[in-house]
């Protein structure tokens, strides 16, 4: 059997509203290809991100938070300091064989973070169906939902999807160590004293995906029609309030 190819996009650094338009053209290129795409990415400087849904007085919950960039997430969820964190995003095409029916993304690629995690010396725990918890109504890391990534009862990963013409996009944090921005939220470092670096994770979760979907993955960059679609969302979409303070 033929393997899938899914194209692998390496670790950069962006600002927010940029980060965001580029998991948007993930999806509209899952939505029209036949071949699933994976990246890795940080953040230029601490920014807050909202859920899709999410209304903007959530910005200002938190005092300290009114002082962050923010931008809108185009997937659902709750609020999310982007600091000391590897995030990913991964944009599969619509059907089979990318996706199955009855098949959760979120439970598939979590496990497989969950095993790339154990692989550089972080054991972590998978939220169990009935251990859903929620401790605050803004942030995300206070909701522990089923599938989510927890290291003594803190939460370590969260992801969120979005959905376009049968296309799906799923992204999520990787919360490497704490910020003065969310104090009460502990990352991998705190928790277990593991100081990781976004290449020793990023080996680590390109190992696990290979292994466990048996995609052949392709090192890539993004062609000149994608970056200049992403540079139109980022400054047509992502910056504008228009789409930040629509809630």
């Amino acid at each position: 059997m033929i393997p899938l190819h899914c194209r692998f996009l390496p670790f950069q650094v962006a600002e927010g509203a940029w980060n965001m338009a580029a998991d948007e053209v993930l999806l509209q290129t899952a939505a029209i290809s036949e071949t699933a795409v994976f990246r890795l990415y940080g953040w230029s400087r601490p920014t807050l991100s909202l859920g899709y849904f999410q209304a903007s007085a959530a910005s200002r919950a938190y005092p300290q938070l009114g002082e962050l960039a923010w931008v809108r997430r185009p997937s659902g969820g709750a609020a999310l300091v982007h600091h000391h964190e590897v995030t990913y995003a991964l944009a599969l095409p619509p059907g089979a064989p990318w996706q199955k029916m009855g098949e959760s993304w979120l439970h598939r690629m979590h496990t497989l973070l969950a095993d790339a995690l154990a692989s550089v010396g972080v054991p972590v725990k998978i939220c169990g169906r009935h251990e859903e918890k929620k401790l605050g109504d803004v942030l995300c890391f206070l909701h522990h939902t089923p599938g989510d990534l927890l290291i003594d009862g803190a939460k370590v990963v969260g992801s969120a999807q979005r959905k376009q013409r049968g296309a799906l996009m799923q992204h999520g944090s990787i919360l490497l160590a704490a910020t003065p921005w969310t104090p009460q939220l502990p990352g991998i470092r705190e928790l277990t004293g593991a100081t990781l670096s976004a290449e020793m994770l990023s080996d680590a979760l390109i190992e696990q995906l290979a292994k466990q979907t048996g995609w052949q993955l392709v090192a890539s960059e993004w062609t000149p029609k994608e970056r200049q679609r992403i540079d139109e969302l980022a400054a047509g979409k992502y910056s504008q309030s228009a789409w930040n303070s629509k809630r």
